[in-house]
């Protein structure tokens, strides 16, 4: 089943252009990845600070790989040491599951 990661970043002041510039390098290489559908960032328009980037991938599993690589753990690390706070993540299931998970 296809899920949407939600990924709410708050950069410190001063850092924005900084973490906009990493943020689509490491979209960039998500888009190679196996599973990747899609990927969006919204700036919230009052607080250009407050990033939430929405990706879509086809599986939970794909998702995994990808947050647990390698390959993004650098650019994660540096992105990470720009935020005012750790990164809050949610990973939702697309469409309604056919029987609730408890």
């Amino acid at each position: 089943m296809a899920v949407k990661v939600f990924i709410k970043r708050h950069v410190k002041e001063g850092k924005a252009d900084e973490a906009y510039a990493l943020l689509n390098k490491i979209r960039s290489k998500a888009m190679n990845q196996q599973g990747y559908i899609s990927g969006e960032t919204l700036v919230n328009h009052y607080d250009h600070r407050s990033i939430t980037v929405i990706s879509t991938w086809q599986s939970v599993d794909d998702w995994i790989n990808w947050e647990e690589s390698n390959q993004r753990a650098a650019d994660e690390a540096q992105l990470e040491s720009l935020l005012q706070e750790p990164a809050h993540f949610e990973v939702y299931d697309l469409g309604i599951p056919a029987t609730p998970k408890k």
